[in-house]
């Protein structure tokens, strides 16, 4: 079994991670980079490796705001770990509850919420930067005010895209944001948004300091606001080495006053197999997005696995922009020469559940009237005659090159693809890119089609179908489809309006129709979350939307776990 070792503290800065004399010398090489070499055994009166958790993550984040992006890898790295919302889940559910926020008031017509503020919130501080006031009402209005409105001065800095912002429609939503107090703000609605609290909750309405900006523009260095975070989260930013790590420390003045690791470390690993080697080295304390194959290893070997159901999606998008994606029986062919029963025994090990709907089926608001999408390429050949491709085309099929959940492994899906519509006379190109270049140039439609997916920021079915699928969304945001439908957007638009359950589920009912009958994706599944993790880590819980917070998490002593436990890297199937 791994075990830490106490002997040689003097190499790292608040860190103990040796597990045993076999991973020394690894972790040396892995690790070393992220302390520096000040401590000594003798100024120590604890273990310090109790104070360190190595994370091994799949990718970089794109930005250290959470505004600017969408990827939920830059989400695990900002939101529930530098900054915080006003509002938040309970952990491991999808109930609100208060954050910056200590209690709200909404108006009868559905206009007006008025949120009561957290008194002593205080701010991170860096080189540039030591706050001189706590949290208020200037941040909030701040933090927003630079997404809404094109004359804020912090609007275009790095950008000025607010993808998540503008495809929720809240730049049309949003008529005012008033200053009641100092700590109390009001935000005034055009119209009644039924999900507006759990909107609050995602990791774009993350609250920044305006006065940390202040301080930015008067050194002429405004875009540092997103690459030199300042928050109120329990952790702040130490330092940062693309594709290589990210090193955290605890917010010691953080309101919450939980119990939290000293040092917090993504250790950026995007290849799961060299991920699980780490976690199997004890390198890793816990583990992101293991492939299926790890799932059942480590479940063969009493390993932990957390796991919870996902509120998630994995499609193919058909960018309706580029010919022949224009005609829906093109789009309707293609989908039918997909075997998707194949992809979850291969792609997910059985681990996941076909998609019909783009929400899962747990969902309230879901669609059981739906057809399913029929496996057939002898129908899908006749629905490309009909449409005039009976001779077929090429086409390219964009592959993230990252794991998440809904995907484990999106080049291997490709793959699938392509064999399955050579059957169909259509040439298939896989393409690929780094991720935030293979982001940056799907959001500017460069593809013919792409693998994607989409892990829900909270219980709303609304966060499935107006970021993805909604007119404005294909404009600024993650409609990857480009796909357009006025009938459909009028539909999740009442949707969205209506405070009755009932009526809200017969529009959700009657667009979950029109997408299937258009089909600007095909649905492919619903996958579940799971990250696996030592057995000295304690706390840690993941959400159904899939995000993971370290708040709470502490490391304990190895001195309880088995000396006989199996090395799961022994097993032939990591291989």
């Amino acid at each position: 079994m791994i075990k830490k070792s106490n002997e040689n503290k003097d190499l790292m800065t608040n860190s103990s991670v040796y597990r045993s004399v076999s991973t020394r010398a690894k972790l040396l090489i892995s690790l070393t980079a992220f302390f520096c070499c000040s401590c000594s055994p003798n100024n120590k009166n604890t273990d310090e490796s109790d104070e360190l958790l190595v994370y091994c993550s799949e990718g970089s984040p794109d930005s250290f705001n959470p505004q600017l992006v969408t990827s939920g890898t830059s989400y695990d790295a900002t939101a529930n770990i530098i900054y915080n919302q006003l509002v938040t889940y309970k952990p491991g559910t999808t109930e609100i509850i208060p954050s910056l926020a200590e209690s709200w008031q909404i108006s009868d017509d559905g206009l007006r919420y008025t949120l009561n503020l957290r008194k002593n919130v205080a701010f991170h501080s860096n080189q540039v930067f030591t706050p001189s006031r706590n949290f208020n009402a200037d941040d909030v209005l701040f933090s927003f005010n630079r997404q809404r409105l094109d004359e804020h001065p912090y609007h275009n800095v790095s950008g000025g895209r607010y993808p998540y912002f503008n495809a929720q429609g809240l730049d049309t939503l949003i008529k005012d944001i008033r200053k009641k107090s100092e700590y109390q703000v009001e935000f005034v609605l055009t119209r009644p948004e039924s999900p507006f609290l759990s909107i609050l909750a995602t990791p774009f309405a993350s609250i920044l300091s305006a006065e940390y900006a202040q301080q930015l523009s008067r050194l002429n260095q405004a875009q540092w606001i997103d690459s030199k975070p300042i928050g109120t989260g329990p952790f702040h930013l130490e330092r940062y080495e693309p594709d290589a790590y990210i090193r955290y420390k605890r917010f010691e003045h953080y309101f919450m006053n939980n119990q939290r690791v000293q040092n917090l470390v993504f250790a950026i690993t995007p290849d799961a197999a060299m991920r699980f080697a780490r976690f199997s080295a004890g390198e890793c304390d816990v583990m992101s997005y293991p492939l299926p194959v790890h799932l059942r290893v480590a479940q063969k070997n009493d390993l932990t696995v957390v796991q919870t159901p996902g509120l998630n999606i994995a499609y193919w998008a058909f960018n309706i922009e580029k010919p022949p994606f224009h005609d829906p029986k093109v789009r309707q062919a293609l989908a039918m020469a997909v075997d998707r029963d194949a992809i979850l025994q291969t792609v997910y090990d059985g681990q996941a559940s076909i998609a019909t709907n783009p929400i899962p089926p747990s969902s309230w608001a879901y669609n059981h009237n739906v057809s399913k999408t029929t496996y057939s390429k002898r129908m899908a050949l006749e629905l490309l005659k009909e449409a005039g491709y009976e001779n077929g085309f090429s086409i390219d099929i964009w592959a993230m090159p990252i794991q998440r959940a809904y995907n484990p492994n999106a080049r291997k899906m490709a793959e699938m693809i392509q064999q399955d519509l050579a059957d169909i006379n259509v040439d298939a190109r896989i393409v690929t890119y780094e991720w935030g270049t293979f982001l940056s140039r799907v959001s500017r439609g460069l593809h013919h089609s792409v693998l994607l997916g989409w892990s829900a920021d909270n219980a709303d079915p609304n966060n499935f179908f107006s970021p993805l699928l909604s007119c404005s969304s294909a404009v600024s945001g993650n409609n990857y489809s480009k796909w357009c439908n006025q009938e459909f957007d009028n539909l999740i638009l009442k949707a969205r309006t209506s405070s009755e359950q009932s009526e809200r589920k017969n529009y959700y009912d009657q667009a979950q129709q029109i997408l299937k009958q258009q089909s600007p994706w095909l649905t492919i599944a619903h996958a579940n979350n799971s990250v696996l993790v030592q057995p000295n880590v304690k706390g840690l819980i993941i959400s159904p939307i899939g995000n993971i917070n370290f708040e709470g998490v502490s490391v304990t002593s190895d001195a309880n776990k088995q000396e006989d436990q199996p090395d799961p890297m022994t097993n032939e199937e990591t291989l």
